[in-house]
């Protein structure tokens, strides 16, 4: 047996391809949308991929199944459970199996059994792996976005991300009595879930990247939780806020994600049309670091730096109904790659062109700074008579854990809809944890005209180094 994983750091999302030496066979288990990948492991191991399949409609990546199946001419396999409303659209076109609770899928002398596991997603499905040729029973499972490394898939992104209303609490429950199932397998079972620390489709999951069972039953707390109602209440608690953009990967994972047939650049702009392009009205996105577009950037573009975070903000922040273009960093068209390979694997694939850094150098205006305050900076001015407008752009669970006293809390993600709340005839202060969503902040109220906008330096956690006054849920609980 064969079994390679494969991580993407950005998405903080985990695919596999299981194989068989034995019969040159291997299916992909929650592929992105980066098929090369798959197709390059396959070749080096010398199997070929027969079967695509996935645990569920994701909401956080544009799926790569429809994509890698149509590559490799692989047959698809996609969930049957979940309902009339979680059905996948294109199964019955494009040719796919359909699975249920109890099937099997063979690829050579590996079998994965299919165990519906619903929660996180009603339709959710998870695989028990079997070598039949060494063994008699499984030696693990993947469990996609049903238990983590420490966690279990949040139950309320079709409440919150899709407004299903009233979904999340039955969501919860459902997923307590699928942890029941997860109870009766094996301890020695290994566990190899689809996302680690850092994804939004859990709150507390760990780095590690697998585990076993009988170590989850001991230390997640979810397997820890006995009293149903209890659970509910904590698995519900604090989930950090949907990304914006994990409507439209439901949909588009439900429906089908369009099958790009590999990645194709766009065509590099003459810098002298970037004013034409901002002229009317165009999305010019700066993805150069955060220190030069601070130093000086063309005004009205908006600054999303290439680096881990990238594919996040720009899921929340770049809409899926109009083109953008791209400033990259220097000439490389390694950076250009990269930033296309990230739009792409969250199905943002209208990128009208690019301009490289020379776009910048040779702008025919003034280039528009942007503004740090340091912390001595802000609490002097926050004395004054007429102080700035701070708002805090961390999540809701930051901010309750602890805040600037009387500093109201805007998520980064939601800044753009809420600027109703953001005054345009006073000062405004935006800050994060360290500085860089802050800094993303700022740059979009420069581009819809704020003159006068500054980012704290530091963050929050420069203000608590300081000394400076803080207030908060977690603060009181350590003062009382």
């Amino acid at each position: 047996m064969i079994l390679k994983r494969f991580y993407d750091d950005k998405l903080a999302q985990a695919s596999y391809l299981i194989g068989c030496a034995a019969t040159g066979e291997a299916i992909v288990v929650d592929p992105n949308r980066d098929a090369e990948q798959y197709l390059r492991a396959a070749e080096a191991e010398g199997v070929r991929i027969a079967a695509v399949t996935e645990t569920h409609i994701h909401a956080d990546f544009l799926s790569g199944t429809r994509e890698l199946a149509s590559r490799a001419e692989a047959r698809m396999l996609l969930s049957s459970e979940g309902g009339p409303d979680w059905q996948y659209a294109f199964a019955a076109p494009d040719g796919a199996r359909l699975l249920a609770d109890g099937d099997v899928i063979r690829v050579g002398n590996v079998e994965l059994r299919v165990m519906h596991t619903p929660g996180h997603t009603p339709e959710h499905l998870s695989f028990v792996v079997t070598d039949t040729a060494g063994a008699t029973g499984p030696m693990g499972i993947l469990t996609g976005d049903f238990v983590f490394v420490g966690d279990v898939g949040r139950p309320d992104l079709l409440e919150k991300a899709v407004r299903v209303d009233g979904s999340a609490a039955a969501a919860a429950r459902t997923l307590f009595r699928s942890l029941q199932r997860f109870h009766e397998l094996d301890d020695h079972l290994q566990v190899w879930p689809g996302h680690g620390a850092g994804s939004a489709c859990g709150k507390g999951m760990s780095a590690v990247p697998q585990s076993t069972v009988g170590y989850e039953r001991r230390f997640n707390w979810a397997l820890g939780a006995t009293d149903e109602a209890a659970f509910v209440a904590q698995v519900l608690a604090d989930q950090p806020e949907p990304p914006t953009y994990f409507a439209e990967m439901k949909r588009l994972n439900r429906d089908g994600p369009p099958v790009l047939g590999g990645l194709s650049r766009p065509p590099r702009v003459e810098p002298e049309r970037l004013r034409r392009v901002l002229a009317e009205g165009g999305l010019v996105v700066d993805t150069r670091p955060s220190a030069a577009f601070t130093a000086g950037h063309v005004p009205g573009t908006i600054s999303i730096p290439l680096g881990r975070s990238f594919t996040t903000w720009a899921g929340w922040l770049l809409p899926y109904d109009r083109p953008c273009h791209l400033i990259v960093p220097g000439d490389s068209l390694r950076a250009l790659d990269e930033v296309l390979r990230d739009l792409a694997m969250i199905g943002l694939d209208s990128v009208a062109g690019y301009f490289d850094a020379a776009a910048v150098d040779a702008w025919d205006g003034d280039l528009e700074a942007l503004s740090h305050l340091d912390v001595a900076e802000l609490a002097a001015r926050l004395a004054s008579p007429k102080p700035p407008v701070v708002i805090d752009v961390r999540g809701l669970a930051e901010w309750k854990a602890g805040h600037l006293p009387g500093v109201p809390n805007i998520p980064l993600g939601y800044l753009t809809e809420r600027l109703a709340d953001v005054p345009r005839d006073r000062p405004v202060v935006l800050h994060c944890q360290g500085g860089t969503r802050s800094q993303i902040g700022v740059s979009l109220l420069q581009a819809r005209g704020y003159r006068e906008v500054h980012n704290l330096a530091g963050g929050f956690a420069e203000w608590q180094r300081a000394g400076q006054p803080v207030d908060g849920e977690e603060v009181a609980a350590q003062t009382t």
